[in-house]
């Protein structure tokens, strides 16, 4: 088993992380970050840079904690990939960031989160920066 984290470089993704790296350090567990942009975009502020890989490296190595980095692009919704990643990694747990969304925003927009939350066949945490 392990502990998957969708993170992006956002107060958000960073909450995730953390929050990720402990529950991982407290089961014992390696850690997957999936870092994940669609594919196609030219740009995408959603991939972390190599400092801020290199920053979550070593964050899990001081921990103690096996990490694996996946920047893989997904062609779908993101919500998509994380599921699918936490079944082909065997997850126990996926840790996701929430942020703050108008309700008017959630209906037009939708939300990544919500569809990982009602869709997973796993446990899921959701944390806020």
């Amino acid at each position: 088993m392990t502990v998957l984290v969708g993170y992006v470089p956002t107060p958000e993704g960073e909450a995730a992380f953390a929050a990720a790296l402990a529950e991982a350090r407290r089961r014992a567990e390696p850690l997957v970050v999936l870092n994940t942009a669609r594919s196609g975009a030219p740009v995408s502020a959603d991939v972390a840079s190599e400092d801020a890989v290199r920053r979550l490296t070593d964050q899990a190595g001081q921990a103690g904690v096996p990490l694996e980095v996946r920047q893989e692009s997904h062609s779908g919704d993101a919500a998509d990939e994380v599921l699918r990643i936490a079944t082909e990694v065997d997850a126990s747990v996926i840790v996701i960031g929430l942020r703050r969304r108008s309700a008017v925003g959630k209906l037009l927009m939708g939300s990544a989160a919500q569809r990982i939350l009602l869709d997973a066949d796993r446990p899921v945490l959701s944390v806020k920066p």
